[in-house]
């Protein structure tokens, strides 16, 4: 049984609730939560629907500063044993909104536009090395940044866009990708803000025809990520927290009145939104071994540990990446104490020739033990060049050896932030260069398979490619306009997301409904096609059609704009 907050977390939120992880809500009984400030806290049980488990919610906040101590009973048949925790409550710091800025004008060539859905802006893309295997399947970013519109973007190995989500006015998307969420195949990424060095928003699951299904939000009054959102089997999503709190840096030089951003993990039930387990960096980690400089100012924020990737094993403990501390760290899912660190100041190996690492993003266990990451090495600059790179461990010897190290062969590339390396299934390896607005594919023997890159200015906090087979929800987009040759009319047609549309048949008629075929099938060529159809027709609509002539969809019948 996993009681969270952990015991010994020295800033819990007020409005925590107290996480029962490893036994059904039935077998858990007479629990007690109390503050020394405020008292005794009643509350009710809640299961989550993920597997055993509850959690006990309370209506009334902890006092900030105080001390709670957690008691109950946990009854298995006719055993029971007393379980709790206590934890100190924080001083959270209140963040203010992000301030409200222009995007900037574009430049030539920065962004592209379509007639049929002219509110859409994504940025370029320019494919410089043609994909050598086109059947990895698409690249999914999560353009900012630059002057084109932020947002989640899907483009094929041709670099032609599939689809495009553009973000609310003074958001942005990050970390978009395929995974399975309750047995189907899902899209998600994040959604939301940016303050001070991290993000404010929520994770967004949807379906493949891009229709929300879901909507993952942190617990405990605190506001999800950006870094890290992560589905696991049974509905649970593993995602990154950001808890700005006031707290005295004196003992490494700062302010006695400064603010950290703490740093947590939350397991979260995806369909009841409750917390399943929590683990803060405060408390497990010293404030000294952050590279981050301190603030000597008072209400300055420090971002001493910066979490920016989890990964979950199958034994259930957990992978976490300290970008500041130039550290991953193991985490026991049971009491979450820390069971090795590799790099920073106090690692548990020995790191080997080239194994030392700085700023690093996107740290992971590979099914043979083997860690993998993307080594910034920027921000302030170690090294000249980024790379990704492979790691053995020797638990016998304590020592990390250097497998492989993956590097741009035709420039060295030097990313100052954001960044990751994904296996694929051929053994390439496809590395986002974040911050550079870079995407590259290398071969097992270090060769450039594919390379493409945004347009100048534009990031993207992460880089993958999976294949991608989907049907929107929503109709095909057509803008028809009347042409200056005679009886002609210029349609446009698309379909935002869609995958499988191999021509257009544009239809006319003296009304929306008495449309008929006007000419033949005309093949897709690309996102938007261009049509100049020999018809006069009051109304024209377009169909998206599939492998045979199959009709997928039909759009919405308009009056030609007039010449």
């Amino acid at each position: 049984m996993t009681v969270s907050p952990l015991r010994g977390t020295p800033d819990a939120s007020p409005t925590t609730q107290i996480s029962f992880l490893g036994a059904s809500a039935a077998d858990i009984s007479h629990v007690s939560a109390r503050g020394s400030e405020s008292g005794e806290h009643r509350g009710a049980l809640e299961p989550y629907a993920t597997g055993p488990g509850a959690s006990y919610l309370m209506p009334r906040a902890f006092s900030a500063g105080e001390r709670v101590t957690v008691t109950a009973v946990e009854s298995n048949g006719d055993e029971r044993r007393a379980i709790g925790t206590s934890f100190t409550v924080g001083r959270l710091y209140q963040v203010p909104p992000p301030p409200s800025l222009p995007r900037s004008a574009p430049t030539a060539g920065s962004e592209q536009s379509f007639v049929s859905l002219p509110n859409m802006h994504p940025p370029t893309v320019d494919v410089t090395t043609p994909a050598a295997d086109p059947g990895l399947g698409d690249i999914f970013l999560a353009p900012k940044d630059g002057a084109s519109q932020p947002g989640a973007m899907i483009v094929n190995p041709a670099g032609q866009l599939v689809w495009f989500s553009p973000s609310p006015p003074g958001q942005e998307a990050a970390d978009l990708r395929v995974q399975d969420y309750l047995g189907q195949t899902a899209l998600t990424y994040w959604q939301g803000s940016i303050v001070l060095n991290h993000g404010v928003g929520e994770g967004v699951i949807d379906n493949t025809h891009y229709q929300t299904i879901a909507r993952v939000r942190a617990g405990n009054g605190l506001s999800m990520d950006l870094h890290e959102f992560d589905l696991a089997p049974g509905g649970v999503a593993w995602i990154t927290v950001y808890e700005p709190v006031y707290a005295n840096l004196s003992s490494v030089g700062g302010s006695t009145h400064g603010i950290i951003e703490d740093c947590a993990v939350q397991e979260i039930d995806v369909r009841t939104g409750l917390v399943m387990f929590e683990w803060h960096a405060l408390g497990h980690v010293p404030l000294s071994a952050s590279h981050w400089p301190v603030p000597h100012t008072a209400g300055s924020d420090w971002d001493w540990f910066h979490i920016n990737s989890i990964d979950v094993e199958p034994d259930q403990n957990v992978l976490v990446n300290s970008r500041n501390t130039w550290a991953a760290y193991q985490i026991g899912h049971s009491l979450g104490s820390i069971l090795w660190s590799l790099g920073g100041r106090s690692s548990s190996f020995e790191l080997g020739p080239g194994v030392r690492f700085a700023w690093q993003h996107d740290v992971r266990m590979l099914a043979d033990g083997t860690i993998q990451m993307f080594d910034n090495e920027d921000d302030p600059e170690i090294e000249d060049r980024s790379r990704g790179i492979d790691i053995k461990l020797d638990f016998a010897t304590h020592t990390a050896t250097l497998l492989q190290q993956y590097v741009n062969p035709g420039r060295p590339v030097l990313a100052d932030s954001q960044g990751d390396v994904q296996q694929l299934p051929n053994g390439d390896h496809l590395l986002g260069w974040g911050a550079v607005g870079l995407v590259s594919e290398l071969s097992p023997a270090g060769a450039l398979t594919f390379e493409m890159s945004l347009a100048e200015n534009v990031a993207s906090y992460r880089a993958y490619r999976f294949p991608w087979v989907a049907t929107p929800a929503r109709a095909p987009a057509i803008a028809a306009s009347v042409a200056s040759a005679p009886a002609t009319t210029d349609v446009a047609a698309s379909w935002n997301g869609a995958t499988a549309v191999v021509s257009w048949q544009v239809l006319g008629g003296t009304s929306p409904a008495a449309l008929a075929p006007v000419g033949s099938p005309v093949a897709s060529s690309g996102f938007e096609t261009t049509i100049a159809s020999a018809t006069s027709a009051p109304y024209v609509a377009v169909q998206a059609l599939g492998a045979g002539g199959a009709v997928l969809a039909t759009s919405a019948a308009v009056t030609p704009t007039p010449a």
